[in-house]
Order: structure tokens, then sequence, then C-alpha cells
């Protein structure tokens, strides 16, 4: 059991006649579509930049689209809300994609993110002589290419476990199996 862990995700309560029919769930386009509406766009920027670099942590099936957050800690998992289940999982370590949550919490909001305290305060002092005061305007304008170029780079640290920018971590996996799921919360 050593090299199984025990993770929570929150998912539309469609995903169980997905799961008895399939014997597995993957994350798709659509469900992200539907489930942002009109800020779709904005996560899936983000998402297809994390699964391009995640699957080179764990290898992604071919037909899987993007990734399924997990919570690693039933105290810190997403609570149930009308229309979902919660699917607590026990499955391999080395399924599993741990990211710092404030690192995960820049990228998705398009900040910078830092390698120290110093590295931003840096970074913030660049933004301030461009006249820049909402950080995700860098990337999400056209002005600065150089800025945003610096910007996604500092998205690569979101990976890099030697650090962290908080206590609270959380994952990633590529699917979800039937056989994995321990406990069904509605």
């Amino acid at each position: 059991m050593d090299n199984k862990i025990r993770v929570w995700t929150r998912q539309d309560e469609k995903i169980l006649n997905v799961l008895e029919k399939d014997g597995r769930h993957i994350a798709k386009r659509e469900y992200i579509e539907q489930k942002m509406e009109d800020c779709s766009k904005v996560y899936l920027d983000v998402y297809t930049w994390y699964t391009e670099k995640a699957k080179d942590i764990v290898a992604k099936p071919s037909d899987v689209q993007y990734p399924i957050w997990v919570s690693l800690s039933s105290d810190n998992m997403l609570q149930p809300v009308s229309g979902t289940v919660i699917l607590e999982l026990l499955i391999d370590r080395d399924l599993l994609i741990v990211v710092d949550l404030e690192k995960w919490g820049r990228v998705v909001n398009y900040w910078y993110v830092p390698l120290t305290l110093k590295d931003e305060e840096d970074y913030d002092k660049k933004l301030k002589n461009y006249g820049i005061t909402n950080n995700s305007n860098v990337y999400l304008s056209n002005f600065y290419p150089h800025l945003k170029k610096e910007v996604i780079k500092s998205w690569d640290r979101l990976f890099d476990n030697s650090y962290s920018l908080s206590d609270l971590n959380v994952g990633t996996i590529w699917e979800v199996k039937k056989e994995w799921i321990q406990k069904i919360i509605k």
C-alpha cells in the first residue's frame, strides 16, 4: 500500500454513468467549455500549457485532452454542490502530479511565478516601471511580448517542488478508473 495514495475529486454527477458504461472517465474540452462557459478560453489556455508540460512528468494516455484535478486530503477537498459527486480514489502514487496551489493560482491567473521574494519584488518593480498595474495584463495584452515570454517561462516553476509558495498542494491525474473508486460522496 506504500505506493498508493488516497485523493478526492469533485465531478459532475454524470460521471457516474460514464464510469459505469466505459469503466473510466477523462476530461474533455467540451466538459471544460460547459463548466466554465464564457471563461473557458482563459482556462483552456493554461490547461493546454499545463497538459503539454505535465505529460513529460507522467505519461498521458493518447486519448486524454486535459488533466483531472484532485485534492490530496479530505480536509482540503472541494465540497459537494448540487449536481456533483466527490469521488474518493485510491491510485498509484506515480500517476499523480503534485503542485503547489499558490503557484497554480498564479498560473491560472496569468501571473508571474516568482522563485524568491526578491524575485517577486524585482518583477513587480519592473511592471511598475512599465506602468503596468495588473499582473494579468502582461499575458492578456499584445503590448509586452518580452514580458509575456518571461511570465510563461516562470510557469515552469509550478513543477519545481524544491520550493513552495504555500503549504497547500493539489494534484492532477489523467483519468479516473472505476476500480480506483473507494467511496462516492453525494
